[in-house]
């Protein structure tokens, strides 16, 4: 029983001094921007004519080359908000989008950021990039990064434009650009 309770011991020392040396685990970039576009999505309010039921999913599409990868997948995997389930959806061309209720634009796309924009324009499309100057120039929420953390700036003119309406709590977290 000494030598068990001995092993075990040595076990939970091992595993100690295992965690001490490589610290927490650090979240990849695109880890981060998956868990911002999940917390927008509590903080937004669409018109009812955005969905045709109560229990229709509120739809994430990505346009362009996909940065996340799995991340936006594992993150999104069975959530639901305001009681709707979450549903991922890739358009590889601006041109196939369908209906969505956020879109993450791609940096893949800059050179058609102004096609996209207009051809969502007035549909309650909560548009998001990670492109230098994306929401500066007619698009809703730009994810960037200072000091090594992800900030975000939101278009109120974009937002207000669209129909949709965004919480005061998540305005206060962000860098506001009004045209």
């Amino acid at each position: 029983m000494k030598v068990f309770i001995s092993l075990i011991m040595a076990l939970f020392l091992w595993q100690s001094f295992a965690f001490a040396q490589n610290g927490p685990r650090e979240f990849s970039e695109y880890e981060i921007k998956a868990a911002f576009l999940f917390k927008f999505i509590k903080f937004v309010e669409w018109p009812e004519s955005s969905f045709s039921s109560d229990t229709e999913p509120i739809i994430i599409g990505v346009v362009g080359k996909d940065p996340f990868g799995r991340n936006l997948d594992d993150t999104i995997s069975g959530k639901t908000v305001k009681n709707r389930p979450i549903v991922i959806k890739r358009f590889k061309r601006y041109e196939n989008i369908g209906r969505c209720h956020v879109l993450f634009i791609s940096s893949s796309e800059k050179k058609r950021f102004f096609l996209i924009l207009k051809q969502l324009m007035r549909r309650s499309v909560l548009t998001v990039s990670d492109t230098r100057n994306f929401a500066r120039n007619g698009g809703m929420i730009n994810l960037f990064t200072r000091n090594r953390k992800i900030r975000f700036q939101i278009n109120l003119t974009s937002v207000e434009t669209s129909g949709l309406k965004i919480s005061s709590r998540l305005l206060r977290l962000a860098d506001i650009i009004k045209e």
